[in-house]
């Protein structure tokens, strides 16, 4: 009877509906309807534009603008769903209506029927279910492979022994008919059911024709809004497959190297809904996930990084870059900064007493700001930009960094403003006495290249009794070869290699002045010697040498920071004047400079071609006289243009210089706040790869498994009567990553890391 009630109804509606037989027709070759007015019947329930369904005498009825479509027997499953799945094909509703109410049918559910309607024909709703196969992961297996895997036993090894298929396996476990791990006696309570990402998807697509996409709590939205509340409330919800859920491995890391120590006192925003810990983390959160820029949040779902931070949603593009402009021009982040490094610092005294400076070059390709330029070594060029001086210990990880808008050059920086900041935090120095009693005593121990390898530097680095470390320039003589030695070199990073070294106790300058170092030099296969000295007098050879060729991991930093962490990027557009009265070079000294410097070339060129011309050759002497007189014309003008350069200053006030020509920077403030957060990423990644490298020998691929963790999906499972929050990390790529994440995993778990606001004892798996 029901196959027979398909078959009279859909040709009764043939033309009408665009159905023919069983098969629905494209809607490009359906005939155009005639709209309907609308005539519901009394006490129908209107579902979408032209659908209304009416309950009455225990009949369903569907009416389609006013016309009787469809009817069944109340609780009839088999006709409901026929009917549905009929007015989805033919265009009368559609599947986001009837997920609404007052039918709240789930997504899901609708396109399964409709994909058994076009797969086995709308008969197939009333043909009786096939009986069931028997189950072969009975109760008993089920049982036997929980506890077979609660031991640690990979589902291969189980499968084998429990005598089923590893793939049946995999699936009751991704049915979760099949625990992998006992629950712990506190977790064995009643939670709620954890939303998947696809019913996350909808409701934070349908929470735009509100507030916005993924603005589900209403509530705290407005009590933020009337400045009731001083923040959204973090609250964490069952989620499954949340993406870059794996961020919340990198929250104890990011908490211990002092990502939220600055709350309060030099970090504060006013009562909004997104409170100073939520955009704290949320950037930390972004710097570990490789989301280097506020707009790059455009192209991640803000809702399942919103469920990362316990909210609804990550703040938008605009409201982010607003909230870092109030965090950093209302607070200090420049303290901050400070306050990390002598943190750092004092956590290992030891790496702290040697101390990497090298400067980096932000290029500036904008308009806004007149910023001077300076040479690239990288690009091999001058170009305009910022130096940034870093502040780094021998393993490459950073303290601080000072920026500079004007070509001060390594010297002026490290004595006007990085070796203040040093001699405030850097722990363990020796006391005025024992400074006193001991001559060739240093405080601590300064390295950078050959740009601060002057007597200048070196001599009034150590009136300050600061040790400094770095390559000699211009080495011309050779040692002996039978003077170096063959030795073991530890390095800082760990391990050791050998090296030819030779040490000589000398003096740099020949005058009364002079300071006295000690130079090592490194024999390399070669045959080049590598001349290094120091002012700290009282290190060893193989330390200077261990010391010195570390070097390398500060430019690897650089690279890395680059590549990874996007530490040229633009944080705020715009300029900013320079105090006015700053002095710079000034642009009439510059233009002299050119001169002198081109004119000098062509005397060069002149005296050359006058060295080569023979004197005895008649049919040259006149040639040779107007060389002569063009040399002797080019030496008068060389001399009057040194003389102008001479009068000229070479520095100027910036108030002094025409307003076109004043040199601006770019805005700070921001750019602080945020290479700080990266800096505490940084070392976050550092501190987690350390742990890892436990599992993996080689660094960048744990670098590279941190990397992808930070990203992988993970179920969060809150519990708020045990109050932990457990984080599910999905398997990685092989079985040896497995086994590395899942021990790194586990040394989380066991420091019981409470989170930051709600207290929830964290605790982390490999599922």
């Amino acid at each position: 009877m029901q196959e027979l009630a398909v078959a009279l109804y859909f040709p009764a509606r043939e033309v009408a509906l665009g159905v023919v037989g069983q098969r629905t027709l494209p809607r490009s070759e359906r005939v155009l309807r005639q709209s309907w007015l609308p005539g519901f019947p009394d006490g129908a329930q209107k579902v979408g534009e032209g659908l209304a369904i009416l309950e009455k005498d225990g009949q369903v009825t569907y009416f389609v603008g006013g016309d009787n479509y469809f009817s069944h027997a109340v609780g009839d499953q088999a006709s409901r769903r026929f009917a549905l799945t009929s007015l989805m094909e033919n265009g009368h509703v559609k599947a986001v209506e009837l997920e609404r109410a007052p039918l709240s049918i789930p997504h899901r559910t609708l396109m399964n029927w409709v994909g058994q309607s076009r797969k086995a024909g709308p008969s197939s709703f009333f043909r009786p279910a096939e009986p069931s196969k028997p189950r072969i992961m009975t109760p008993e297996k089920s049982a036997e492979c929980a506890r077979l895997l609660s031991e640690g036993k990979r589902p291969s090894e189980v499968a084998r022994q429990v005598g089923v298929k590893e793939s049946t396996l995999r699936k009751a476990i991704g049915r979760q008919g099949v625990p992998q791990w006992a629950p712990r006696p506190q977790e064995r309570v009643e939670s709620e059911p954890a939303s998947t990402k696809s019913e996350r998807s909808r409701a934070d697509a349908e929470a735009a024709a509100g507030m916005g996409t993924a603005c589900t709590r209403a509530d705290d939205r407005i009590r933020a809004a009337l400045g009731v509340a001083t923040g959204a409330t973090t609250r964490f919800e069952a989620s499954h497959d949340v993406a870059m859920g794996g961020l919340l491995a990198g929250l104890p890391a990011l908490c211990a190297n002092g990502l939220l120590t600055g709350l309060g006192r030099h970090l504060k925003l006013p009562r909004g809904f997104y409170s100073a810990l939520h955009i704290l983390l949320v950037l930390g959160f972004m710097a570990l996930g490789r989301i280097k820029r506020p707009e790059h949040l455009r192209q991640t779902p803000p809702g399942e990084l919103g469920k990362v931070i316990g909210l609804d949603r990550v703040p938008e593009v605009r409201t982010l870059r607003e909230k870092i402009t109030l965090l950093a021009k209302t607070g200090d982040p420049a303290a901050w900064m400070r306050e990390l490094a002598k943190n750092w610092m004092e956590s290992e005294p030891e790496e702290a007493g040697y101390l990497y400076v090298d400067g980096h070059v932000r290029v500036y390709h904008g308009e806004q700001a007149n910023l001077p330029r300076r040479y690239v070594s990288r690009e091999r060029l001058c170009l305009r930009g910022t130096t940034d001086y870093w502040v780094n210990d021998a393993l490459g990880r950073p303290f601080f960094v000072v920026s500079q808008p004007l070509n001060d050059g390594l010297a002026e920086t490290l004595l006007k403003d990085i070796v203040p900041q040093l001699l405030d935090i850097v722990p363990g120095q020796p006391t005025p006495t024992e400074l006193d009693a001991d001559p060739t005593l240093h405080r601590f121990v300064m390295v950078f290249d050959r740009e601060g390898a002057t007597q200048s530097l070196l001599g009034r680095l150590w009136k300050q009794r600061i040790g400094a470390l770095t390559y000699r320039k211009n080495v011309k003589d050779l040692w002996p070869e039978d003077q170096f030695q063959d030795q073991e070199v530890r390095l800082p990073a760990g391990g050791s290699t050998r090296m030819k070294l030779a040490m000589r106790e000398t003096r740099l300058g020949a005058d009364a002045n002079s300071l006295p170092v000690t130079e090592v030099r490194r024999l390399t296969q070669t045959g080049h010697q590598t001349a290094v000295i120091t002012t700290a007098r009282q290190l060893g050879n193989t330390t200077i040498a261990g010391r010195m060729f570390a070097r390398w991991c500060q430019e690897n930093y650089f690279a890395y920071m680059m590549e990874h962490y996007d530490i040229d990027g633009l944080v705020e557009y715009g300029a900013e004047s320079l105090p006015g009265t700053h002095r710079v070079v000034n642009p009439r000294w510059r233009e002299l400079d050119k001169a002198v410097r081109q004119t000098r070339q062509s005397e060069r060129k002149l005296q050359a071609e006058l060295a080569t011309t023979a004197p005895n050759d008649g049919g040259e002497i006149q040639k040779n006289a107007e060389s002569v007189e063009s040399l002797q014309a080019v030496q008068e003008e060389l001399k009057q243009l040194l003389s102008k350069r001479k009068e000229t200053s070479r520095k100027v006030a910036i108030d002094s210089l025409p307003e076109a020509e004043r040199p601006t920077q770019l805005p700070p403030l921001n750019k602080i706040l945020c290479d700080t957060i990266k800096m505490v990423a940084y070392r976050a990644e550092t501190a987690m790869v350390a742990l890892l490298r436990r599992h993996l020998k080689n660094e960048d691929d744990a670098r590279a498994l941190i990397r992808e963790l930070f990203v992988s999906a993970a179920d969060i499972q809150p519990n708020a009567a045990a109050n932990t929050l457990t984080v599910k990390i999905h398997r990685m790529a092989s079985p040896v990553h497995d086994r590395a994440i899942a021990a790194l995993l586990d040394e989380l778990t066991q420091q019981e890391f409470p989170h930051p606001e709600t207290g929830a004892k964290m605790t982390f798996a490999l599922v």
